[in-house]
């Protein structure tokens, strides 16, 4: 629906909505903030919000099962505090449901960022929110023929299958490659192992959100997250999910090693290089978001504790915690 920019005038910082209106392009100003710095991270919010409110009710749901389209029922978070925490619940599907956990870590970082911002500026853009709500919810009304015609003119237009947003929030959380990834996910999985697999997902990514000192990425935001620290030695971490519908069907923690492809070479020195299991803890139960957060900022401020850890024999603790090595892939 809408791309939010920043524009310096007369000493102050402008936040701009840009959009599609009844003449084509336009540009109006939200608010204006004395501070530059405070603008950027709105800014930045903001376009995530537009764009995991809007990208999902422009474009098809193209997984084999009836329906067509993905629900609209988020749309209502934009301005409902109830709506908002019921973001975190259903089972629609991974990548519908991902979008979700998104745009509410996204609307709570709003929240957060307007504590230290003007009461008038705080208001102007909840009235943003609230604009951007309407008539999307318009353009939507028109779209499925459930317009009453009584609805008050729409300023921002919306077309199906053209979404007017900035959407790059540096995960691919809208990208068809993300969406087709995790429709192939959940392929072939029952509604109740659909329910576990967006239980799964819910608890990585909300971890990888609260880890932002070290590097640690999503390979699969349904199944796994990968961390390697800086100065690890050639060591990395990761944390597995279960594998539904097939063997596994346990969380584990594992860590591994990068070996250089030639033996003659140092880690650090290689071109190229082969990640290698070295030990395995297979948990007992499925672990807590803040489980997962300690023990990914442990690893990030003590790097080389993963060499340590990789040494710890088959039915032992690594140190510091409660996680037990179940296998090791070494002799």
């Amino acid at each position: 629906m809408t791309v939010y920019s920043q524009h310096a005038n007369r000493g102050k910082t402008q936040i701009l909505a840009t959009y599609q209106g009844s003449d084509g392009v336009v540009s109006k100003t939200v608010t204006s903030l004395s501070d530059a710095r405070l603008a950027a991270p709105i800014v930045d919010v903001l376009n995530r919000i537009s764009a995991f409110a809007t990208v999902p009710v422009s474009i098809h749901d193209s997984r084999e099962r009836p329906g067509g389209y993905y629900p609209s029922k988020h749309v209502a978070a934009l301005t409902d505090d109830a709506a908002r925490a019921d973001l975190l619940n259903g089972a629609h599907s991974l990548w519908y449901e991902y979008v979700c956990l998104r745009l509410h870590q996204a609307l709570a970082d709003l929240e957060s960022h307007l504590v230290a911002l003007p009461d008038t500026v705080s208001r102007a853009i909840r009235s943003e929110l609230e604009l951007e709500e309407r008539d999307l919810r318009a353009g939507l009304a028109d779209f499925t023929g459930t317009s009453s015609g009584d609805e008050p003119e729409v300023e921002r237009h919306w077309e199906f299958g053209h979404p007017f947003v900035k959407h790059d929030d540096g995960l691919r959380t809208l990208s068809n490659e993300t969406r087709e990834q995790l429709d192939r996910r959940e392929g072939g999985l029952a509604a109740k192992e659909q329910a576990e697999a967006v239980s799964h997902l819910r608890v990585l990514v909300t971890a990888h959100s609260h880890t932002d000192a070290m590097w640690a990425s999503l390979d699969d935001p349904s199944c796994q997250l990968f961390a390697e620290p800086f100065d690890s030695d050639g060591f990395y971490l990761t944390v597995q999910a279960p594998e539904l519908g097939g063997n596994n069907s346990s969380w584990e923690v594992e860590i591994g090693r990068w070996e250089p492809d030639d033996p003659d070479e140092e880690y650090g020195e290689h071109t190229s290089a082969t990640g290698n299991s070295v030990v395995l803890c297979t948990l007992p139960a499925a672990p807590e978001t803040h489980e997962i957060v300690h023990l990914l900022k442990v690893v990030d401020e003590k790097p080389l504790l993963l060499a340590q850890w990789a040494a710890t024999p088959v039915g032992t603790s690594l140190e510091g915690t409660t996680l037990a090595v179940t296998k090791r892939f070494d002799s």
